[in-house]
C-alpha cells in the first residue's frame, strides 16, 4: 500500500494533538479530535491506572512526558525535522527493525519508533514489561488516523525473530549482550548514560528553581535527568536547597522515599558526609551516576579544566545543564532532533540497504 510522507506526518502531527489534551487532562473534545468519547476515555484509563502495574509511572508523570510530546509533534517541528532527511513516499517496507524500549520513563520508546514509521520500515516493537500498556494505546490511535499505519508495526512478546537491523536500549549489562546478539546485522545499541549541570555562580533563584524539574522529573530515573552538580569554588549551596524547596512533595511518594531512606542509611553507617534537606541527599563525589533520591556534586575552580576533564567521561553524559548548554528546566523536554547518545537515528534508518 502506498503510504504518503504527507498523509504519515499529518497522522502523527494529529496524535501530537491528542496527546496534548491527554496532558492537560482535558474533557472529550468532540470527534474532531479524531477520537470517539469511549476511545478517549479509554487511553485516559489506561494513563490513570498504569501505576497499579509500575509505582514510578504516576499519572501526573505520564502527563508531564505527554504534554513534553505535545510541544514535539508540532507540524511545525516535525517539518524542520524531517527537512534534514531525503525521505519521500514508500510502496512498501522495506526493512524490519526490531526496537527495544527501555522502560525506565513513560514513553521512551516513542522516538525510535516514529523514526522507523516515518522512515517506511516496519518496527517489530519489543516493550519494556515496566511500560507496555501507553505506547500501544497511543499506535492503536495513530492507526486511526492513518490506517496504512496498521501493517507498519508489530508488537513482540517473544523473543525477536527475523530482525534485519534493531535499535535496543538498555543497562550497562544488557547492552553487551545486545551487541553480541545482533553483531551481524546493523545495529544501535544504546547503555546506561546519565546527566549532570554546570553552575557558573550567576544562576538566578528561577534558573536554580527550574533545574530542579531536571533533577525531580520522572523521579530522576531517566538518562537526561541530571545526576551531578558542578559548582564554583565558594558556591553558597543554600541557594541550591532554598530554590528547590517546592520539589519536596516528592519524598511522598513510596518508592522515591524508600530509595532516599535506603541510601541515607547505608551513607551514614559509612560515615560518609551528606547534605540532606528532607528530600534528597547531597554527596560530595567524583563519580558522576548518582543513586534515585541523591545528588553528587563537586567543586570547580577552572571552567576550561573541568571541561577537559568531562571529556573523558562523554561516553557517559546524555546531556548537559547550563548557561551554555541545555537550558535549565528542559532537559527532560528533548526535541525531535536531539537524539539519545547523539546518534542520528534517522539516518541510520534511511541508510540501511
Amino acid at each position: 500500500m502506498l503510504v504518503y510522507l504527507d498523509q504519515r506526518i499529518k497522522a502523527i502531527s494529529q496524535l501530537g494533538h491528542v496527546m496534548g489534551l491527554l496532558a492537560r487532562n482535558e474533557a472529550w473534545p468532540g470527534f474532531n479530535c479524531g477520537l470517539s468519547k469511549g476511545e478517549y476515555a479509554g487511553i485516559n484509563d489506561v494513563i490513570a491506572t498504569h501505576h497499579y502495574s509500575n509505582g514510578w509511572f504516576t499519572e501526573a508523570n505520564i502527563r508531564k512526558a505527554l504534554e513534553s510530546w505535545n510541544v514535539a509533534l508540532t507540524n511545525e517541528n516535525l517539518g524542520k525535522w524531517l527537512a534534514a532527511y531525503p525521505l519521500k513516499d514508500n510502496e512498501a517496507v522495506s526493512k524490519k527493525v526490531g526496537v527495544i524500549c527501555a522502560g525506565n520513563i513513560p514513553l521512551v520508546g516513542l522516538h525510535d519508533v516514529i523514526c522507523v514509521l516515518l522512515s517506511g520500515h516496519h518496527a517489530m516493537i519489543k516493550l519494556s514489561t515496566s511500560d507496555d500498556k501507553l505506547l500501544p494505546a497511543l499506535l492503536q490511535v495513530l492507526v486511526n488516523f492513518e490506517t496504512a499505519f496498521a501493517s507498519s508495526f508489530s508488537l513482540v512478546k517473544e523473543k525477536l525473530s527475523g530482525q534485519q537491523a534493531v535499535i535496543a536500549t538498555g543497562s550497562n549489562n544488557t547492552s553487551r549482550y545486545f551487541r553480541y546478539y545482533f553483531k551481524d546485522i546493523p545495529h544501535i545499541i544504546r547503555k546506561s548514560r546519565t546527566s549532570i549541570a554546570i553552575l557558573d555562580g550567576t544562576e538566578t533563584a528561577e534558573e536554580i528553581g527550574a533545574l530542579g524539574n531536571d533533577i525531580f522529573d520522572f523521579f530522576g530515573l531517566g538518562c537526561r535527568n541530571v545526576s551531578k552538580m558542578y559548582l564554583p569554588q565558594g558556591f553558597d549551596i543554600d541557594r541550591f536547597f532554598k530554590a528547590i524547596y517546592p520539589f519536596n512533595p516528592i519524598v511522598n511518594h513510596n518508592k522515591y522515599a524508600n530509595n532516599y531512606d535506603y541510601n541515607k542509611a547505608v551513607w551514614l553507617l559509612n560515615q560518609d558526609n551528606l547534605l540532606d534537606n528532607g528530600f534528597i541527599l547531597l554527596k560530595e563525589e567524583k563519580a558522576i551516576a548518582s543513586p534515585t533520591a541523591s545528588l553528587y556534586y563537586e567543586y570547580y575552580t577552572d571552567a576550561k579544566t573541568l571541561h577537559s576533564e568531562l571529556h573523558d567521561v562523554a561516553e557517559e553524559l546524555q546531556c548537559i545543564v547550563g548557561h551554555e548548554n541545555v537550558a535549565f528546566g528542559s532537559a527532560q523536554c528533548p526535541m525531535l532532533w536531539d537524539y539519545a547518545d547523539g546518534v542520528d537515528t534517522m539516518k541510520f534508518l534511511l541508510e540501511l540497504s
